[in-house]
This record gives C-alpha cells, structure tokens and sequence, in this order.
C-alpha cells in the first residue's frame, strides 16, 4: 500500500508520522522548504515534493490532504480524476454544493473517499456511542459541546470552520439526527471580518436541544462534549480522554436524584493511528470508512448554515438531503 501525503504543517506532520509508522507512507508534498524539511526529518525514506501535479504522477493508491480547508475541494478533485483514493481533512468542503460534487465524483470514478473527523475514532467517543445506544442516559434532552483554546488563531478562516467541524460531528453522530435550523452569534476581537468566538444553537426535531461554543482565545483549555438525557448525563473530556456516566433521575416526590460517577475505561490507542489504519483499510476493501464522505455532507451541511447565521443574525435550516 503506498499513501501519499498533502501538507507537512501543524496537523499534515501527524499524518506523516502515522502513516510512516504503519509502513504505507510513500511520497509527500508540500509547497514550502520548511515543511518539506520536515517531511525529510520525520519520513528520511520517503519522495519530497513542492509541486503537487507532480506528486500526483505518483503510483499512489491513497492520498492524505492535510491543507488549508479552502483547497480541499479542489486538490481532492485532481487527486480523484488522477484515480487515486482520497483521505481529506476536516472540512470536506466550504458548501454543500462542493462537497456533493466530489462525493458523486467520487462514486462516478469508483474511488474511496473519507474525512479526517479524527474524533469518530477516539476510543472514548466510540464508548460514548454504546452507552446511548444502549439506552443507558435514557431519551436525550440536551447535548453541547465546548471547544476552547489559547492560540493557533487562523487568518484564513474564522474559529467556526476550523474548531466546529470536530463538535458538529459528534452532535450529529451521537443524536443520529440532523438539526432543523441553526442559530450563530460570534465576536471578532483580534482580526476584522475573522470571528474569535462563536455559539452555535442547534433545534433538532422532537424537544432536543444542542449548543456549541468555540473560542481560540480562552484562558483554559477544554474539549468536552455532554449529553443529558432523562436517565443518566455522560461527559467525553478530549483533553485526558475519559468518558465518566453519572446515573439520574426526577420525579415530584423526591426532586433531582444523582447517583455515582462512573469512569468508563476505553482503550489507549492514538485516535489518528484507527483513522489513518481506517483509511488503508478502506483502499483494501473497498468498503467505505467509518468517516466516509458522504456521512461528512451533514456537517458542511451544518456550519454552512451557522456560517449564514452568522452574517445574518437569523436562524438558518441547513441543507440537508
């Protein structure tokens, strides 16, 4: 299996040293002499490149885009006219309309193509997933997430397209429901026209409610996702990697009633080391990852209505098929 990596930046690199590690990795582009020396210092066996056209004449069976979101839609269109399979970081696309046209481009040229929702392979989140299923919490009443973090300010794109797309996957994944409309509300402290802050509101069908708040300008670092449900509260920490449950309940007699809180043990492994596993597993078989993109459509789905919000102040339903 040889798999081809594009960009050896802040989250590219982590790709490179996965793939390195599990024996698939082949060649590597990126356009700057930084993270080509990179590249060299991680992968010393593996074919550089600084110009993609030529990466692609490669005999790769898979390609890896690690870049900024903005070129996703269009490196994957070549990377797929060039028949290879494509592992395409979050987010598939900047709209709807994008990503429809690379998933049927995909189906239309019989190659695999998944997203880097690395989160859908934390061990945690998959235990997470079981517990609701099994009916653990009882019926969901609310569910939020919160993405908060001091550095790595975008230029590019604002703290919605770049921190959202983790959390309005799990939301998704978890209700196995898609939101009917979408409000957005965000503050733009450091750079004009590139939102620092942004809340999320999301109304799903039935009484269930959800929210998202993401900021890169926080003193303190969180990744926590929380689920409420009638029965039980669960909460997934993306910093330590835990999954506690605490049992419950109310009635009128006796009020609020909370019982023990639970530690759920989850396997260790990397959640990038499954997902690029995930990846060459699907070049393989040929059966769509966990992560395939036509799952990802909802979410650019999502954020391109809160996107929409955003600027117009109003609740926005996605569009959704």
């Amino acid at each position: 299996m040889r798999v081809g990596v594009a960009g050896c930046g802040h989250w590219g690199k982590n790709h490179v040293r996965n793939f390195q590690q599990l024996g698939a990795l082949w060649a590597v582009v990126d356009p700057s002499e930084q993270g080509r020396a990179l590249a060299r210092s991680l992968a010393p066996q593996a074919k550089i490149f600084a110009d993609y056209r030529e990466f692609l004449k490669e005999d790769l069976n898979g390609i890896v885009l690690a870049t900024p979101a903005r070129s996703h839609a269009s490196l994957a269109t070549q990377a797929l006219r060039a028949g290879k399979d494509v592992l395409v970081e979050k987010p598939l696309a900047l709209t709807y309309a994008e990503g429809l046209k690379l998933c049927n481009l995909a189906d239309e040229l019989d190659r695999m193509m998944m997203v880097g929702h690395v989160l859908e392979y934390h061990p945690a989140f998959i235990a997470l997933q079981h517990q609701v299923a099994a009916g653990r919490l009882g019926d969901m009443h609310y569910i939020y997430s919160n993405r908060l973090s001091l550095g790595q300010v975008r230029r590019e794109e604002n703290v919605l397209w770049s921190f959202a797309p983790h959390d309005i996957e799990m939301l998704l994944t978890i209700t196995g429901q898609h939101p009917k409309r979408v409000l957005a509300m965000g503050s733009q402290m450091l750079q004009p026209g590139v939102d620092d802050l942004v809340q999320v509101r999301l109304e799903f069908p039935g009484r269930l409610q959800g929210h998202v708040f993401l900021s890169w300008i926080n003193p303190i670092k969180e990744q926590r996702l929380v689920v409420i449900g009638n029965r039980g509260m669960a909460v997934f920490d993306g910093v330590n990697g835990s999954l506690t449950i605490q049992e419950c309940g109310w009635s009128n007699s006796t009020g609020l009633t909370k019982g023990v809180i639970e530690t759920v043990e989850s396997s260790q492994v990397e959640p990038l080391q499954l997902e690029c596993q995930a990846f060459l597993d699907s070049i393989g078989s040929r059966r769509p990852a966990r992560t395939h993109a036509r799952q990802s459509l909802a979410v650019v789905g999502v954020l391109e209505a809160a996107q929409a919000s955003l600027q117009l102040g109003n609740w926005v339903p996605p569009l959704l098929d």
